[in-house]
């Protein structure tokens, strides 16, 4: 998953994770990220998967786009590039991983421990009476 930290701008610390592709961003409401500062088109930019590691972005029609303070139409992102689309300035960062739950690890694990316990316990008991 990605994530685009918003550094500047109205909804300046603000951040949002991409789960789905192609992302869209523009200040139209059908964009998955709305953004209303001045500068931003419509539609203005769209984040695409390119392959199981690289990430793209592409301008929508003559919107202008700086990646880390060079001018470009496309181009393919690496971690903590800064997009200035408009006047509004985005960090491209992969998000952290969700960590799953351990409950069901713990508690086998645990259950296990009891068992051998209890095993040896009883064999300490059985072969004391032998």
């Amino acid at each position: 998953m990605v994530q685009i930290s918003i550094l500047s701008g109205k909804q300046a610390g603000n951040h949002t994770i991409v789960r789905r592709f192609p992302f869209s961003i523009g200040r139209s409401p059908g964009n998955h990220l709305q953004l209303e500062d001045s500068g931003v088109w419509d539609s203005h930019l769209v984040l695409e998967w390119v392959d199981r590691v690289n990430y793209a972005v592409r301008t929508e029609g003559e919107a202008l786009l700086s990646i880390n303070q060079q001018s470009q139409k496309r181009a393919v992102l690496r971690q903590g590039d800064i997009l200035a689309v408009g006047s509004v300035k985005l960090q491209f960062w992969l998000a952290p991983p969700a960590q799953r739950g351990l409950t069901l690890r713990e508690a086998v694990v645990w259950s296990l421990l009891v068992a051998v316990t209890a095993t040896q316990l009883a064999l300490i008991y059985w072969l004391g009476y032998q």
